[in-house]
């Protein structure tokens, strides 16, 4: 399974901006996708999250400003960030959690970083 992050950039505060991360491969089915961040000097923190049953999980500081959606038949996942924060700035990371067609042990993969700068 191999995962391709779209999106990111530089934006100024208060602005949006959309990542997108697909998962690609054959005989695999999705348990979540979601993202991580990790900004200069910090350790890498878990943004949000979506099952494949559409459950989301989202870190405290963005809840109500990030919003997580997967396509499932896309195998795509979606961040949209609105109200964007001098904070927020750091690299994602796409994650996906999957097993292989009729096994039950979960993996694990993660995709390039993505730059997200935010200016004040």
């Amino acid at each position: 399974v191999q995962l391709q992050a779209f999106g990111g950039g530089l934006v100024q505060a208060g602005g949006s901006l959309r990542l997108s991360c697909a998962a690609s491969g054959s005989g695999f089915s999705i348990n979540s996708m979601g993202w991580y961040r990790q900004a200069p000097g910090k350790e890498r923190e878990s943004v949000a999250s979506v099952t494949s049953g559409g459950i989301t999980n989202y870190l405290g500081y963005v809840q109500g400003r990030f919003f997580i959606s997967m396509d499932n038949t896309k195998k795509t996942v979606y961040l949209q960030m609105n109200s964007l924060k001098p904070e927020d700035t750091a690299v994602y990371f796409c994650n996906i959690k999957w097993r292989h067609f009729g096994r039950t042990y979960e993996r694990e993969n993660w995709g390039q970083g993505t730059q997200v700068t935010v200016s004040s």
